[in-house]
């Protein structure tokens, strides 16, 4: 990450939560990378279940068959789905160190999907602002925050069904790693 630690304490003590705190969630969410090392690019999540909502006569291609890849297959993705519809392309995609979905755009306070991406490929700092937004804007997602209650946070932000996915899928769940990275950062 490039961003220095008083830069994101001060955007932490902007919503009244703790740094560790923050610096754990961009970390889980992000790997703590705004943008690729070797492209230079925005991090990307291309979701195709959500552009399938946003553009349901969508014809298949590379859009509708992308699962969790590497940065290129994403973009691959992503650009597909682009050339189809543009904004229902970016707002089925979640962006930046926050990994925040494109429909939310008019939750972060930006006029269009277009204008949120803009920002967000300004720098990372612009990225943790609107991940500070999107936290503030759901009080219970900000209470769970301060409270590091980190299995309502990864309910509220991943999903109710977090814990069962983690199961499938054999990883950790999102609450435990939520944990650790606090428990590395305010140690």
């Amino acid at each position: 990450m490039i961003l220095g630690k008083e830069e994101i304490k001060k955007v932490a003590t902007s919503i009244g939560v703790e740094y560790s705190a923050l610096i754990a969630f961009i970390e889980v969410e992000s790997g703590g990378k705004g943008f690729a090392s070797d492209t230079g690019k925005i991090i990307i999540q291309f979701e195709p279940s959500w552009f399938k909502r946003k553009v349901p006569f969508a014809p298949s291609g590379a859009w509708s068959v992308n699962g969790v890849e590497r940065q290129s297959k994403e973009w691959v993705a992503f650009n597909d789905a682009f050339s189809i519809n543009a904004n229902g392309a970016m707002e089925s995609t979640s962006i930046g160190l926050g990994q925040i979905m494109g429909f939310h755009y008019s939750r972060l306070g930006y006029k269009s999907v277009g204008e949120m991406w803009d920002d967000a490929k300004r720098g990372e700092l612009q990225q943790v602002v609107q991940m500070a937004r999107f936290i503030a804007t759901d009080k219970r997602l900000l209470t769970a925050l301060k409270n590091l209650d980190w299995h309502i946070v990864a309910c509220l932000y991943n999903g109710a069904g977090y814990l069962e996915l983690a199961k499938k899928i054999g990883r950790e769940p999102y609450n435990i790693t939520l944990e650790k990275a606090y428990k590395k950062y305010s140690a």
